[in-house]
C-alpha cells in the first residue's frame, strides 16, 4: 500500500509532504518533498480510544460477539484503530463477563482494533461517583480482583484512598495492567503516593475529582503539579473549551489523552437508555441521569478530534500525540503510533477538515469513504 502526496503526520519527527509505503502489516518506507507544500489528503496515526462504555446501541456490560462486531465497524469510520471497552460499576460475575466476551473476541480475530477492556470501577469514591451507580460501587477486596484480572484487562480506574488501595495497586502493576485514577475525593498526599509508586495515569480528567482550593490542593492540585498523564473528554460539555486550553497549556501535548467517554446512546436517537443499571435521557446530543447528572457522552472520536485542535490551538503533530501515541503510551505499547520505518500500519487518512477518508488497521484498509 502506497500514500501518495500526503502530508503525513509523526508525532515525534513533525510534518511533511511526501509518500508512505506500507508491507504487510508495517511501514516500510517514507519520502520526504522538500519545499513541497500542496498535498491531497492528511496522514495520521491511527486514532486511540481507551474509554468508550459503548456506541450504536451496544453495551460494555451486556455486548456480545456480534454486538462488539457492530461496534468496533462503527469506530472504524471515526478513524479509530484501537480501542479498550470500558465497563461500569457493576457485579464480579457481570464484569468478568465482558472481559471474558472481549477475550474471546480477540482470539477469534486475525484482524481487530480491540486491544482488551478497560475496568472503570467499581472501586471508586461515593461522593463523586457521577453517573456510575451508588449501588455497585463497594470497597477493595482483594480477592474479588485477583478472580478478575484475565488476560484481557489492560486497564483500571480506581480512587486512591480507598482502604486497601496500596496492596491493589501493587497487585495490578505487578500484572502488567496499567492503574488509572478517578472518581476520587483523594488528597493531595493520597494522590501523590499513588504516582510514587507508579499510578501515572488519571481519568477523565478533571470529571469525578473534588476541585483546587488553595488551602487543600486536592485531586486536580495534584494533576496539575505532578506529572500525570490525563484522559479528556472533548466534546466541549465535560471541560469547556478555555478549561481544555488551559490544560492544554500547563500540560503540553505529551500528557494529554483525547477520550470519548461514549455510551450505546452514540449515534442513537433521542430517547431512553441503560448505563450500570440506571436509566439515561438522551436528549438534544446530551446524555443524563433522571436527576440531570451528565452521563458520560456521545461525541464520535473523529468530532473530539476536531474540537481539541480547535479548543486547544494545537499542531497536528501534537494533534497526533494526544489523539493516538500517548493513549498507546499510557499502557505500554511501543510498536505503534507513529508513521516511521517499522512501525505498525494503523492510519487515519483525513482531508483538510480532518474528516475521515480512509482506516487502514494492520496495513489494510477497514474503512472507506
Amino acid at each position: 500500500m502506497r500514500f501518495d502526496n500526503v502530508l503525513a503526520v509523526d508525532p515525534i519527527d513533525g510534518e511533511f509532504v511526501g509518500s508512505v509505503e506500507t508491507e504487510e502489516n508495517v511501514i516500510t518506507g517514507i519520502r520526504r518533498i522538500p519545499g513541497k507544500r500542496e498535498f491531497e489528503r492528511i496522514l495520521m496515526p491511527g486514532f486511540v480510544d481507551l474509554h468508550t462504555h459503548g456506541s450504536v446501541g451496544v453495551d460494555t456490560l451486556s455486548m456480545n460477539g456480534e454486538a462488539l462486531k457492530k461496534w468496533e465497524n462503527f469506530l472504524y469510520a471515526q478513524g479509530v484503530t484501537y480501542f479498550l471497552p470500558t465497563t461500569m460499576s457493576s457485579t464480579p460475575s457481570v464484569i468478568l463477563s465482558a472481559a471474558r466476551v472481549v477475550r474471546d473476541y480477540i482470539k477469534n480475530k486475525t484482524l481487530t482494533s480491540v486491544g482488551g477492556i478497560h475496568y472503570e470501577g467499581p472501586y471508586l469514591s461515593l461522593k463523586r461517583k457521577g453517573a456510575q451507580n451508588p449501588e455497585l460501587i463497594r470497597s477493595i477486596d482483594l480477592k474479588e480482583i485477583e478472580e478478575t484480572l484475565i488476560e484481557s484487562v489492560k486497564l483500571i480506574t480506581m480512587a486512591p484512598e480507598l482502604e486497601g488501595f496500596s496492596q491493589a495497586q501493587e497487585l495490578v502493576q505487578k500484572r502488567g495492567i496499567t492503574l488509572s485514577l478517578g472518581h476520587t475525593d483523594a488528597t493531595y498526599e493520597d494522590m501523590e503516593r499513588a504516582y510514587n509508586h507508579g499510578c501515572h495515569r488519571i481519568t477523565h480528567f478533571p470529571n469525578g475529582m473534588n476541585t483546587l482550593h488553595h488551602r487543600e490542593l486536592g485531586c486536580v492540585g495534584a494533576v496539575l503539579s505532578l506529572p500525570f498523564s490525563v484522559e479528556m473528554i472533548m466534546d466541549g460539555i465535560h471541560s469547556l473549551p478555555g478549561f481544555v486550553k488551559l490544560i492544554f497549556g500547563i500540560k503540553g501535548p505529551k500528557k494529554i489523552m483525547i477520550v470519548t467517554d461514549t455510551i450505546d446512546a452514540t449515534a442513537m436517537p433521542d430517547g431512553e437508555y441503560e448505563l450500570g443499571g440506571q436509566k439515561i435521557i438522551l436528549k438534544n446530543g446530551r446524555p443524563t441521569l433522571e436527576d440531570g447528572t451528565i452521563a458520560a457522552a456521545v461525541l464520535v472520536f473523529s468530532g473530539a478530534v476536531r474540537n481539541f485542535r480547535e479548543f486547544a490551538g494545537c499542531s497536528l503533530k501534537e494533534l497526533a500525540m494526544v489523539s493516538s501515541l500517548n493513549s498507546l503510551n499510557s499502557i505500554g505499547i511501543k510498536d505503534r503510533g507513529r508513521i516511521s520505518e517499522g512501525y505498525r500500519a494503523d492510519l487515519v487518512l483525513l482531508d483538510e477538515n480532518l474528516g475521515v477518508r480512509e482506516t487502514i488497521l494492520n496495513g489494510k484498509t477497514v474503512f472507506q469513504s
